[in-house]
């Protein structure tokens, strides 16, 4: 993943699709940031399968696991008209995108480098 910062939305598909390359396999936390709430996660360290964007139904769609026989199915997560995206490098051993709705709680979707390559 290159560098930081807010996407704009003319690069959020190709953007996406790019990161769904570099991280296809290894391991993702999606977490819900609900300030009311407190932080929900969807998935805890999962295989992780993509990351895309769908100009047409304007939806952020990130899929894990799918990956027999340990994960045979397959989470999607969505944000619908997401407002923003925004990638951050944290650090050597995690990446993370924020995916921001117009209304409610962001999605962090945490990519988790340190274990020993792809998840199988």
């Amino acid at each position: 993943m290159t560098g930081s910062g807010a996407l704009e939305r003319t690069d959020w598909q190709t953007a996406l699709e790019e990161i769904t390359d570099e991280h296809w396999g290894h391991l993702v936390s999606i977490e819900v940031l609900d300030p009311s709430l407190g932080d929900q996660y969807e998935a805890e360290r999962l295989p992780f399968s993509s990351l895309a964007y769908d100009p047409k139904d304007d939806v952020v769609i990130v899929a894990v696991g799918g990956k027999p026989p340990r994960y045979p199915v397959v989470l999607r997560h969505m944000v619908p008209h997401p407002a923003e995206i925004d990638v951050a490098v944290r650090d050597a051993a995690e990446d993370a995108v924020r995916v921001v709705p117009p209304e409610g709680a962001p999605t962090l979707i945490t990519f988790h480098r340190a274990e020993s390559g792809p998840a199988a």
